[in-house]
């Protein structure tokens, strides 16, 4: 069977593109992470800012989609309102 060159380097951009989602996927899992741990308003505020910004951004690339974006921001705005009451 023929491995074409167009072949050989789709499956190299493939392979390069699979491990940066992988990558960008793992850091905003930590980011919502931090943010749900954090128990001091003050830290967990500029935690929240940061993962908010990660969440826009994997949403405007493509890795999340609009909803699961919109379920995870309300999922850390939840925890950061429960620390400020």
């Amino acid at each position: 069977m023929d491995r074409h060159p167009q072949q050989i380097k789709r499956e190299r951009q493939d392979k390069k593109r699979h491990e940066l989602n992988v990558a960008k996927r793992s850091d905003l899992k930590t980011t919502i992470k931090r943010v749900l741990q954090s128990t001091d308003a003050g830290e967990a505020q500029s935690l929240y800012t940061k993962a908010v910004s990660t969440i826009d951004k994997m949403a405007s690339k493509g890795l999340l989609k609009k909803n699961t974006a919109a379920r995870r921001k309300s999922q850390i705005t939840r925890h950061l309102n429960s620390l400020s009451a």
